[in-house]
């Protein structure tokens, strides 16, 4: 699935904004004092102002191999989320090697660096190198009934994971990351998993598709 844009909410507008263009360089568009959306390589983030936003767990492609770099530049930017300590997280079952930040309404954002996915074309990391979204959480009381929704109007698979705590669906060019908010956090920082609301749009299989999750339901609009 390639995710093609996500509608998520922020409690700080003002210093999203500063935080996607003004530090990390990012495309600005269609900016009003209610919303505004975010290039990120072929996908579009919008952030909609909400008074109670609570935070998300959204992962972004970078190129492969490319995650020590990557770090590098992130880090003369904000801290790095760490795992045991560790600043690249290797996830050698998913072939992929990852790193953890937080932005201004403390939505854990993860770079995802694959093997064999997406070839660099630069030795130089920069905000053109953040290629497009990769994952978006989906914390719920049951995920079952999500996977069920994603399988029948979507033809979505299980890609990692089962439907007690963690499932991951879709693939590597795009995924959903369920998880059941009552039985586990957000990685790695262990923070509380929320079920903030968002909408999605994205392709797979020559088919487009847009769902809403809103108040722990999954709509497929």
């Amino acid at each position: 699935m390639k995710i093609e844009s996500l509608n998520i909410y922020t409690s700080k507008l003002e210093e999203q904004l500063k935080f996607f263009r003004d530090l990390f360089g990012l495309t600005i568009q269609n900016y009003t004092e209610e919303s505004f959306e975010v290039v990120i390589g072929y996908s579009t983030l919008k952030l909609i102002k909400k008074a109670h936003a609570t935070p998300y767990h959204i992962a972004f492609h970078i190129p492969d191999k490319q995650e020590e770099i990557a770090l590098d530049w992130v880090k003369e930017r904000v801290a790095i989320i760490k795992s045991y300590n560790n600043e690249i997280v290797d996830f050698s079952n998913w072939d992929a090697k990852s790193l953890y930040f937080y932005d201004k309404d403390e939505n854990i954002l993860e770079f995802i660096s694959r093997r064999e996915l997406n070839p660099p074309k630069s030795a130089i990391f920069s905000e053109e190198s953040i290629l497009g979204i990769s994952e978006i959480g989906l914390a719920t009381e049951n995920i079952k009934e999500k996977f069920d929704i994603l399988n029948k109007h979507c033809q979505l698979e299980v890609f990692d994971g089962n439907f007690e705590k963690f499932c991951a669906i879709g693939d590597p060019h795009g995924l959903i990351i369920t998880i059941n908010k009552d039985l586990k956090d957000w990685f790695p920082a262990n923070d509380k998993a929320y079920a903030s609301e968002f909408s999605l749009k994205f392709s797979h299989q020559n088919k487009n598709h847009h769902l809403e999750f809103k108040n722990d339901e999954l709509h497929y609009i």
